[in-house]
C-alpha cells in the first residue's frame, strides 16, 4: 500500500489533534477544580494516557491485590492496552498513535526538508540510547522492587494520587527556566538528529521496545530479493539499517511499516506475524483494534471513569491551596 506514510501521517494527527482537545477540556476542569471558574467541566478520562508512571504503580497494585484502581482507572486501562499491543505488534503506539511522536515526526520532516537531519554513529547511538533503559530501570527498580504494598496502597490514597493529573497540567502552564531550555533545546535537536526523544530519552518507549522484541511481529527482507537501494533505511524514522538485516525485530522498531512502504522490489520486505506475511496495514490496524477494545472494555465493565468525583477533588484543592507534595 503506497500511501500508507500518508495514513500514517493522518492516524498520527487526528490522534494528535484530539489530545490537543482532551488538553483544552481538562484545562476548563483544571480551572473549576482550582476555584477559578464555577462552570463545571467533566474530567476527561483520556487525559490519563500520560500517567504511565501512576499506572505501572497501579499495575503492581493490581497484581498484588486484585483491585482494580478506582482513583485513575483509564490510565491502568491505556497503559495495559499499550503494553499487550507493544507485545503482539510492536511499538505500533510509538508509530501511529503517539502525540510526542507525531510532533517528533514533524520535526523529523522539517529537518529532512532543510537538509539538516541525519542519523548519528552507531557507537553513539548504542551510547545515548542506554540513557532510556537507564530511566526505565529506576522507575522499574522503585515501583516494582521497593515499593511494598502498604506504600502502594498509600500512595493510591494520598492527595497528591488524586490530583496528579492536575499536577502534570501545571507543571507544564508553569514551567521552570530549566525545563523551557530542556524542551526547546531536545525540539531543536529533533530538527536535526531523527526522533531523538523516542530514540535515546523516552522510558515508556524503551519498555515498549522490550515487549517488541520478544513479540511475534517483525519485518523480514529477502535477501535474494534485495537491490540494496537503502531505500527503507533512508525512510526508517529510527535510523535502522534495514537493508543489512533479514530480520528486524530490534527494540528501536517502531512499527510504522515505513521501510515495507518504500521498498520499490515487491515482497523484497514483507510484515510478519507468528511466522505469518501479512500486509503492512494489519499491523497498524491491530494495534488501534487493541487500544479500542481495551477502552470498549472498560466503558461496558465500568473500569473507564474514576469512582472518585470530581467534587471530592475540588474539595481537596481548594483545602490545600493546591500545594499537594508527592507523598
Amino acid at each position: 500500500m503506497k500511501d500508507l506514510k500518508r495514513i500514517r501521517f493522518a492516524v498520527q494527527a487526528g490522534f494528535a489533534l484530539y489530545f490537543l482537545y482532551a488538553g483544552y477540556v481538562f484545562y476548563r476542569y483544571y480551572l473549576w477544580v482550582s476555584g477559578q471558574s464555577n462552570t463545571y467541566v467533566p474530567h476527561l478520562p483520556s487525559v490519563e494516557a500520560f500517567l504511565p508512571i501512576g499506572a505501572l504503580t497501579s499495575l503492581k497494585r493490581l497484581f498484588l491485590t486484585g483491585e482494580f484502581d478506582v482513583v485513575h482507572p483509564a490510565a491502568l486501562v491505556i497503559f495495559m492496552a499499550v503494553l499487550l499491543s507493544a507485545l503482539l505488534f510492536r511499538k505500533g503506539v510509538c508509530g501511529w498513535v503517539c502525540p510526542v511522536g507525531f510532533l517528533s515526526n514533524l520535526c523529523e520532516r522539517l529537518g529532512r526538508g532543510l537538509g539538516l537531519a541525519f542519523c548519528l554513529p552507531r557507537w553513539l547511538t548504542l551510547s545515548l540510547s542506554a540513557v532510556k533503559y537507564v530511566l526505565l530501570g529506576f522507575f522499574v527498580y522503585v515501583i516494582c522492587l521497593a515499593m511494598n504494598r502498604e506504600a502502594i496502597d498509600a500512595f493510591a490514597a494520598s492527595p497528591y494520587n488524586l490530583l496528579v493529573d492536575v499536577k502534570m497540567l501545571q507543571f507544564f502552564m508553569h514551567p521552570s527556566s530549566l525545563t523551557l531550555v530542556v524542551l526547546t533545546a531536545l525540539l531543536l535537536f529533533s530538527i536535526v538528529v531523527c526522533n531523538p526523544w523516542c530514540r535515546f530519552f523516552c522510558p515508556y518507549g524503551a519498555l515498549l521496545g522490550l515487549l517488541a522484541w520478544i513479540g511475534p511481529t517483525q519485518v523480514k527482507r529477502d535477501e535474494t530479493a534485495c537491490i540494496k537501494c537503502k531505500r527503507c533505511s533512508r525512510a526508517c524514522p529510527s535510523c535502522i539499517q534495514v537493508h543489512s538485516m533479514a530480520v528486524i525485530r530490534t527494540p528501536e522498531c517502531q512499527g510504522c511499516m515505513e521501510c515495507v512502504n518504500v521498498c520499490p522490489v515487491k515482497g523484497c520486505l514483507n510484515a510478519h506475524v507468528a511466522a505469518r506475511r501479512v500486509p503492512a496495514w494489519v499491523v497498524a490496524v491491530s494495534v488501534l483494534a487493541v487500544i479500542w477494545g481495551f477502552w470498549g472494555w472498560a466503558e461496558l465493565t465500568g473500569h473507564w471513569r474514576s469512582r472518585v468525583s470530581d467534587t471530592a477533588k475540588r474539595t481537596i484543592f481548594l483545602q490545600t491551596g493546591g500545594d499537594i507534595r508527592h507523598p
